[in-house]
């Protein structure tokens, strides 16, 4: 009987042992639990709002808009008007006309080459797209152009690495993207308000704002588009007022070399 008391005595004390061990192993299993529980909820948290802010980018196939625009290349600033014509993903086209609507260049974007006709000097120049960075500095592609005119964001820029934080009622993005620091400001409506690159070692920089948004065929796009690109001494703004913009129309892109032109480096 002795002998049952006892080993009963032993048996619960075993499981008296076994049991705090298992609660303070628990205590810390579940703090470091609760440390991945919060960083797994960070992360999905800033996954849903980089999927929230990408959805509210601008979709299309075909994009048309108008632009008066002041355009300023190295201090030689004119009033003009720009008809863009875009094909997503493939090219872009633009006119350029000034006074009296007398068209005076003509270009022609894709994501391998650009080409820009001078009709004032008759000349035309060719070249690979990477000629753009010499005013634009290397982290600027095709679809970074074909972003700033209807206001998405810069692809690259919603990426993953990207830190977020809040700043009044905006939500700021901020990396490095090709040797350039970044910052990307979303609006409370998940609309890119502006967008800043730099690398002040290189003397680059390019800076976009985007203001007074529209409704235009079901897209909410911004009117007034304003960037600033800087590549040392050379320095390009433009500040464009969409007068027209639609959206998935039959569009075409002509453009051809009259023989008359001579090329230019």
């Amino acid at each position: 009987m002795k002998r049952n008391i006892l080993s009963s005595l032993l048996l619960v004390a075993g499981m008296v042992v076994v049991s705090c061990h298992a609660k303070k192993q628990l205590v810390r299993t579940t703090g470091k639990d609760s440390a991945a529980v919060a960083e797994n909820n960070a992360a999905n948290t800033k996954h849903k709002k980089l999927e929230a802010i990408r959805a509210r980018q601008v979709s299309f196939n075909t994009f048309s808009g108008k632009a008066k625009t002041q355009l300023d290349i190295n201090g030689n600033s004119n009033d003009v008007t720009l008809n863009i014509r875009i094909q997503r993903n493939q090219r872009i086209w633009i006119s350029v006309t000034a006074v009296l609507g007398v068209e005076v260049a003509r270009a022609m974007i894709t994501q391998d080459s650009i080409l820009v006709l001078n009709r004032l000097q008759s000349q035309y120049l060719k070249k690979p797209f990477s000629y753009v960075h010499s005013y634009t500095g290397p982290a600027v592609n095709y679809k970074t152009i074909e972003s700033i005119l209807v206001g998405n964001a810069i692809p690259e820029l919603l990426n993953d690495d990207a830190q977020l934080n809040a700043s009044n009622n905006n939500t700021v993005l901020t990396g490095q993207l090709a040797q350039m620091m970044y910052e990307l400001t979303v609006g409370p409506d998940l609309k890119v308000s502006s967008t800043n690159l730099s690398n002040q070692a290189a003397g680059q920089s390019l800076m976009i704002n985007n203001s007074d948004y529209i409704l235009s065929v079901n897209r909410t796009i911004p009117s007034q588009i304003t960037f600033t690109s800087t590549v040392k001494n050379k320095n390009i703004k433009a500040e464009l007022h969409y007068t027209k913009a639609d959206f998935d129309e039959a569009v075409d892109f002509p453009f051809s070399v009259p023989k008359r032109f001579t090329q230019v480096d």
